[in-house]
């Protein structure tokens, strides 16, 4: 008897144990089915962020940012018509910029090199070289003072800091997975969004401010509109775009001598479109919330990206201040590789050295020496008494400038059936091309006007 009930209930355990191990087994592989599909899902999503987002995003570097901050603090919310008129200028210029690297398989110096005179190309690459040398230099200096609002600690230990962390991240570091981590990096963004709902805000005033068009005929006034242009629509966006479209079809192999896949075309367009709206819609959060607290409080001679977050903290607590000091050095880390890589893209092509990120530093070490160089010499303007504020105005105009000859020189590459083929501008590309191009001329022809 005691036998029988010893060996029905080893019989029992072990049935037990059977449906236990099938049942753990099932919740093992429902586990491992759920995360495949998580990892699936990251992946499709991070496939869409491809150089247009990066590209938007990079556009919100700490000198962008410095410049929003100002413009918020000095004229409050009374420049915000230009967001709804950058939007569709930035979008038309940037896709045709990108569709000009997908149909050629070259940059935007290879083109200008291959089909227009040196006289054109050696002056436009020397400027976009020299301008984002400046921009270089006031980016790491905003960052470094970010950390140190933050963490504490020295300013020139910061810099030099920023500096290696950057040159080793993009020289060292093979393209699939550095593209990646400026994905990630945008995410840093966000915290002007978090910073604008954090704080309370008169949505009507800021939904008017963006239909009500302001106008003063005042130097100033107009400086800023074309540093404003010019830091949204800038030169190096314009290279560094068409050469990661470029580096996209390497990766990728979507394109041939005889064959553009339409699916590239229609991913490169929506992932551009995203980019530009992204970038607008941070650039206004800075400039409301410099605009709402700063303004409004009377403070309207902040000279920096940094000054604004110091100043944010005292008025509205230490959340806001850290939120857009943390966006700073995200920024940072976006914007400087895309300047320094947009140099050494424009200046590789001119001189026909080989050049992308693709290559190792071997393989390309003209290309990689000017990435190490442009973001020394950016270093540099830190330490030789030249004013990064003045040089974050300066090289704002100038790009405001530098835009409107390269415009004209991008929308005749990209008209052209010899060069891009049954891939050339249509009817839209051609308006809103046209239109930036005259926006930013009047602009330019006024600041010189009113000086």
């Amino acid at each position: 008897m005691k036998k029988n009930i010893i060996e029905k209930a080893n019989r029992l355990v072990k049935e037990f144990e059977k449906a236990s191990s099938s049942q753990l087994e099932d919740i093992f592989n429902g586990v491992k089915k759920n995360q495949k599909k998580i990892s699936d899902d990251v992946k499709k999503a991070t496939k869409i962020v491809g150089p247009g987002v990066i590209t938007g995003f990079s556009d919100d570097d700490p000198s962008g940012i410095g410049t929003y901050s100002v413009t918020g603090a000095k004229y409050g919310l009374g420049l915000n018509w230009l967001v709804p008129l950058q939007i569709p200028l930035m979008i038309a210029i940037q896709e045709i910029c990108a569709r000009i690297g997908i149909s050629t398989g070259h940059g935007l110096a290879g083109n200008i090199k291959k089909f227009y005179s040196k006289k054109i190309l050696i002056p436009v690459v020397a400027l976009l070289v020299l301008t984002n040398i400046f921009n270089i230099g006031v980016d790491i200096s905003a960052m470094s003072a970010s950390l140190k609002l933050v963490i504490g600690g020295n300013l020139v230990f910061w810099a030099i800091l920023i500096t290696l962390v950057i040159i080793l991240l993009e020289v060292f570091i093979s393209y699939r997975v550095y593209a990646n981590f400026l994905k990630w990096l945008t995410i840093f963004l966000l915290t002007y969004l978090l910073t604008v709902f954090y704080l309370p805000q008169n949505w009507l005033e800021i939904g008017r401010s963006l239909f009500t068009f302001n106008w003063r005929f005042t130097s100033d006034y107009i400086a800023t509109i074309v540093a404003i242009l010019g830091t949204t629509i800038s030169p190096y966006l314009f290279f560094w775009q068409t050469s990661e479209e470029v580096e996209e079809n390497i990766k990728d192999k979507t394109i041939s001598e005889k064959f553009i896949n339409p699916k590239r075309i229609s991913r490169m367009r929506w992932d551009t479109v995203l980019g530009m709206m992204f970038s607008q819609i941070i650039a206004l959060s800075i400039v409301i919330t410099c605009a709402t607290v700063l303004n409004k409080n009377g403070i309207t001679n902040i000279a920096s990206a940094q000054d604004a977050a110091s100043a944010l903290k005292p008025l509205v607590g230490d959340m806001a201040g850290l939120f857009f000091a943390i966006g700073i050095v995200g920024a940072g880390l976006l914007g400087i590789p895309v300047l320094a890589g947009s140099a050494a893209y424009a200046l590789s092509e001119a001189f026909g050295w080989k050049e992308g990120l693709f290559h190792k530093f071997k393989e390309a070490s003209g290309f990689y020496g000017i990435i190490i160089f442009s973001i020394l010499c950016g270093l540099g303007i830190n330490f030789i008494g030249i004013s990064p504020i003045r040089g974050l105005f300066y090289s704002a105009v100038l790009n405001g400038i530098v835009a409107v000859p390269l415009i004209a020189i991008i929308m005749k590459i990209s008209n052209s059936s010899q060069i891009m083929g049954n891939q050339k501008n249509k009817i839209w590309s051609n308006l809103f091309g046209w239109l930036t191009f005259a926006i930013m001329l009047v602009a330019v022809v006024a600041m010189f006007i009113y000086l």
